[in-house]
């Protein structure tokens, strides 16, 4: 894997349409985040394997690999469940935005975007990759996990969880406005657990 100088993150880009392309990293770079290019599916898929990205903007109309389907692929990779994915669409029907949340997408934002949103939204993103990855602790309401110890407090008492358990409430906190369907739970984990 390689690593970059910014310490505020690794940020990939996968956008077919050139403007949009140096309009995203035009401003990502010049808030001081490092920024990966890819113009297709594919390339997004490579560069997202090779590289430890912290947060993805993912345009759903790709050409030859649909962003939807870009998606579903990269959440499928082991290392995914710290990655922030954002989805830039044109697409913004409610039942669209339903698909991307349900395919493992974080947020969602509808073309055309103000890019002062958009930048607050990867702000957020990033700040809640940073908060896992540094500290290993999640909160949730009044649940606390470190993902170090494996350890699990509810209102700041300690409960005891089987290691299936713990990794279900792992996914739920880092996502917790997405619903999640049982192939995509069993996705997550690599392997069946449930029959």
């Amino acid at each position: 894997m390689k690593t970059y100088s910014s310490n505020k993150g690794l940020i990939l880009i996968v956008e077919d349409e050139p403007s949009q392309m140096e309009l995203l990293s035009f401003n990502l770079n010049a808030e001081g985040y490092d920024v990966l290019k890819a113009e297709d599916g594919e390339k997004g898929l490579l560069l997202f394997k090779e590289n430890n990205i912290d947060l993805v903007l993912l345009d759903w109309m790709l050409p030859n690999i649909s962003g939807l389907e870009v998606c579903r692929q990269m959440r499928r990779s082991k290392d995914s469940s710290d990655c922030h994915l954002i989805m830039l669409t044109a697409r913004g029907e409610e039942e669209d935005k339903v698909r991307g949340l349900d395919m493992g997408a974080d947020d969602y934002i509808v073309k055309p975007y103000s890019i002062k949103e958009l930048l607050a939204r990867v702000r957020s993103g990033i700040r809640i990759r940073t908060k896992t990855k540094s500290h290993g602790l999640l909160t949730y309401g009044k649940i606390e996990m470190d993902i170090n110890n494996r350890s699990v407090l509810i209102d700041k008492k300690s409960i005891s969880i089987g290691p299936i358990e713990f990794k279900l409430l792992q996914i739920l906190i880092q996502s917790p406005k997405q619903v999640f369907s049982r192939m995509q739970l069993l996705e997550k984990f690599g392997k069946t657990i449930w029959k």
